[in-house]
């Protein structure tokens, strides 16, 4: 397995913006909306890599990020 190929670097660099933008929702609701995209880029890489399980879950936290994101918007 390689470590730097184009798969995970993609990971990681999915990754580490979902954390940040999941410690910036409470600054402003649109790091909701972005958190909930960066939650699909989670679970795309999730299937990519072979980890489906990862995939599905990372699926839901982005349905819950972008209902969050309707709530406070629309509320």
């Amino acid at each position: 397995m390689e470590i730097f190929s184009l798969l995970n670097i993609y990971g990681i660099s999915i990754l580490t913006i979902m954390m940040i933008l999941y410690s910036m929702e409470r600054k402003s609701i649109i790091f909701t909306l972005l958190f909930g995209f960066s939650c699909v880029g989670t679970s795309l890489y999730g299937f990519l890599a072979g980890t489906w399980p990862f995939g599905i879950i990372e699926g839901i936290w982005s349905l819950i990020a972008f209902r969050k994101y309707y709530q406070l918007k629309f509320k």
